[in-house]
């Protein structure tokens, strides 16, 4: 529909999944670029997809992108929920929720806004949500948002590096309060199933245990190397432990399901566990901290606000060359562009021979296995 036409008016702006500390910066980039360069319109689509599905949308302007690149989580709202194709309009009479393929509402509530083209910013599941709007002949362009560093063909997304200097800045606190209690400390972090966020923060804090989804652990080598911390009078261990690690041969461990998700599961819990089985194993004082959603929260570090700039900018420059349907990338330290369909639904995890395990391991970190 729209691609073909020769010029676009406006543009819808919206941010899904779980927020993260650069989302502003692109949504101020992009409205002041589109209105300064391209002289287009501006729609800002409220809490990400559920704002196209339930039409709560409202225009741009470049006073309400002002002052707003320091700001953490999104202007905009976000939600986690509103998959279109999946999308939860009721209970039946035993509670569980009703799911109803939607998009041909979106697809009206674009066409009332006018809306020639959008701007996903998102990770995995915000492009699986374009890829289907993309299929019913909306332009769309991605932008790269995740703490979890796991959206495929991007060699880093914006918001990683403020969680994990989070994550480091927690793991410290952690490590001078296990030094003078002498105990086992375990750190929980997010990740899902890439274990990016752990291995960078447990590497940058020194941790003498990281645990990864990417390498299941056996529980002997973990106490194993506690033990033989405090045969060495190392009498305390700091361990850095992703959300999504298992046991060998193991399940991960499921905090709840929420039902009503198009991504139902919710890990976590998986520190509290191995706490209770380290303490019974060692007879060692050991405790378990979830470090939670402070890791996407707060002011995004100076790094994250210029990635997010670039993408932003790099997006804008997609717009103006009618460069549809594809996801705005950071390659070698270039930015570049793939098809949005390459990354939907799909995670990059960390690689066996991946630089990180090697010098993890080069250091006397263990891994867990």
């Amino acid at each position: 529909m729209t691609a073909k036409r020769e010029r676009i008016h406006r543009i819808g702006i919206l941010t899904g999944g779980g927020d993260c500390p650069g989302l502003n910066a692109v949504i101020r980039v992009v409205t002041k670029a589109a209105i300064n360069k391209l002289g287009l319109d501006v729609i800002g689509i409220e809490d990400g997809f559920l704002g196209l599905i339930r039409n709560r949308m409202r225009r741009l302007q470049i006073d309400d992108v002002s002052n707003i690149l320091t700001a953490g989580g999104t202007i905009l709202g976000t939600s986690n929920k509103a998959d279109p194709t999946h999308f939860a309009i009721g209970e039946d009479k035993d509670g569980n929720p009703i799911f109803e393929d939607v998009t041909n509402r979106v697809m009206e509530h674009i066409r009332e806004r006018e809306i020639d083209a959008l701007v996903c910013i998102g990770g995995d599941g915000t492009m699986s949500g374009a890829a289907n709007l993309i299929a019913h002949g909306v332009p769309c362009i991605g932008v790269p948002k995740t703490i979890d560093n796991d959206l495929m063909h991007t060699d880093i997304t914006f918001g990683f590096t403020t969680a994990v200097q989070t994550a480091t800045e927690c793991l410290d606190r952690i490590h001078s309060t296990a030094s003078s209690h002498h105990r086992v400390m375990l750190v929980e972090l997010m990740g899902r199933n890439a274990g990016w966020l752990t291995m960078q923060a447990g590497i940058a804090a020194g941790a003498d245990v990281i645990l990864i989804p990417e390498i299941p652990y056996d529980i002997e080598s973990i106490c194993k190397t506690c033990v033989d911390r405090s045969k060495r009078g190392k009498r305390f261990t700091l361990i850095a432990v992703s959300e999504g690690a298992r046991p060998r041969g193991g399940e991960q461990i499921v905090n709840k399901v929420v039902h009503d998700s198009p991504d139902p599961i919710r890990l976590g819990g998986v520190s509290t566990v191995l706490a209770e089985e380290i303490a019974a194993r060692t007879h060692r004082e050991t405790r378990a901290t979830i470090l939670g959603h402070v890791q996407r929260g707060g002011t995004p570090v100076a790094f994250d606000r210029v990635l997010a700039t670039q993408f932003g900018y790099k997006a804008i420059q997609m717009v103006a060359a009618h460069e549809w349907n594809r996801l705005v990338v950071m390659r070698h330290g270039k930015t570049d562009t793939v098809e949005i369909a390459s990354v939907a639904n799909k995670q990059r995890l960390i690689a066996p021979d991946d630089p990180l395990i090697a010098m993890a391991r080069a250091v006397g970190t263990c891994l867990g296995d």
